[in-house]
């Protein structure tokens, strides 16, 4: 099953203490297919995909083929990822 990755649109910087960087690192290290879907940046405003996936408007932010979102603290959805938890999190009700 193939995620979307909701991020922000600074694919180039690969530090540690990013967000988005983390969890992406952390999906590219357990071989997870994924699609990067670039969010507006800045402007919480616009970000209106992952405001009505998740509730909020913050990256990153995945999304499930089955239409249902995960969104935790970076720190949190990156260990779910390492754990290999992170398909436990799908098939949740997507925010209406």
């Amino acid at each position: 099953m193939a995620v979307k990755l909701h991020r922000c649109p600074n694919i180039f910087v690969k530090v540690k203490g990013h967000p988005c960087w983390k969890v992406q690192k952390a999906l590219d290290d357990q071989g997870i297919e994924y699609e990067v879907v670039k969010g507006p940046w800045p402007g919480k405003k616009k970000r209106s995909a992952v405001l009505d996936g998740t509730g909020q408007t913050s990256y990153p932010a995945i999304e499930f083929e089955d239409g249902s979102w995960y969104r935790e603290e970076s720190k949190d959805m990156e260990q779910t990822i390492r754990d290999g938890r992170l398909m436990e999190k799908a098939g949740g009700q997507p925010v209406a």
